[in-house]
């Protein structure tokens, strides 16, 4: 069925609309993401060197073992912690970014 003018023109807006709305809500989950990442690495860097610095002041290989482990199991534990952030806010990212074109193929598809 031919359309009109302005069914075209609106369907042509709408699409706009959709995409700048898409792009916002990327570009906001983007910088959440990228903040996070920053702040992950920030801490683990901070982890590391005061492991490494608690390191060079022991005496013993005991000390030495008890060190480590507390740093491994620290760094598992952050790692996990992280991993699940980062999946909510990769999925709120998926989420939100498709979220304007719900419904959209429906209304391009409708006759």
């Amino acid at each position: 069925m031919i359309q009109s003018f302005d069914e075209i023109q609106k369907f042509g807006q709408d699409s706009m609309d959709a995409a700048m709305r898409s792009l916002g809500a990327l570009s906001s989950n983007a910088q959440a993401i990228a903040a996070e990442s920053a702040e992950y690495a920030r801490k683990t860097f901070e982890q590391g060197s005061s492991a490494v610095e608690k390191l060079f002041g022991v005496r013993t290989i005991d000390k030495a073992v008890e060190v480590q482990t507390d740093y491994v199991k620290g760094a598992y534990d952050s790692l996990v912690s992280q991993s699940a952030k980062m999946s909510v806010l990769y999925s709120a990212l998926a989420t939100e970014t498709l979220k304007p074109y719900e419904g959209f193929v429906a209304k391009a598809t409708k006759a």
